[in-house]
């Protein structure tokens, strides 16, 4: 799976928040990283009312969010090279000070980075990915694309082989192979609807552990 950075330009104002987290909702869904979505979500909230009460409303202001490793990166970044985030230990009834200690409780780690022009304060969140472009969810779903990757291969022209299966060519290869295997179970004197029905029971018993994610 690609994971193409990406970033986003935005006036710093209390309204902005809700859509910048919707929009971070979205892309990580397609990322096929929903188990970083609540986390992530809070991280830009807390970044951008960061600059909002400490770098001043209308600031212009832009989100960027790309894959490191296999680290989720979240960096916002504003004009004042001055004005930096500070982590204090601000009690349970203070009304300011507490963005960066959450950041700082959520996030693997931050920082801020001054260039000429502005200023990057980022954060990393730990995702469920083997690789960069890899998928979270464990061994069985490495195993998983492991396996679509050789069964697409196989299906198409040589010359119409790519380097990485899209999501769509993915999906129908992972349908090809469910119904091959069915074919198989079959030949060899197995019930197919018996072993569908055992994977779905296994299926559903992982996910309720946690032991992967749906798509």
């Amino acid at each position: 799976m690609s994971r193409k950075p990406w970033d986003l330009d935005f006036t710093a104002e209390p309204e902005e928040v809700a859509a910048l987290r919707r929009i971070m909702r979205l892309h990580l869904g397609i990322w096929g990283l929903h188990e970083v979505t609540d986390e992530a979500q809070l991280c830009v909230s807390e970044l951008v009312s960061n600059v909002i009460t400490h770098v001043g409303l209308g600031t212009p202001t832009t989100l960027a969010v790309s894959v490191r490793d296999t680290r989720l990166r979240i960096e916002v970044h504003d004009p004042d090279t001055r004005a930096l985030p500070t982590l204090l230990d601000a009690g349970s009834d203070s009304e300011g000070g507490r963005g960066m200690a959450l950041v700082d409780a959520i996030a693997d780690r931050w920082g801020v980075q001054l260039r000429a022009d502005r200023k990057v304060t980022w954060c990393e969140l730990t995702t469920g990915l083997s690789a960069a472009n890899g998928h979270s969810g464990g061994a069985r779903v490495t195993r998983a694309e492991a396996m679509l990757g050789l069964y697409g291969a196989a299906q198409l022209p040589r010359t119409a082989v790519p380097s990485t299966l899209s999501v769509a060519v993915a999906e129908e290869a992972a349908i090809d192979v469910i119904a091959d295997l069915l074919h198989w179970l079959r030949a060899h004197g197995c019930d197919p609807d018996e072993a569908l029905d055992r994977a779905q029971i296994h299926y559903e018993a992982e996910l309720a552990e946690g032991g992967s994610s749906p798509c």
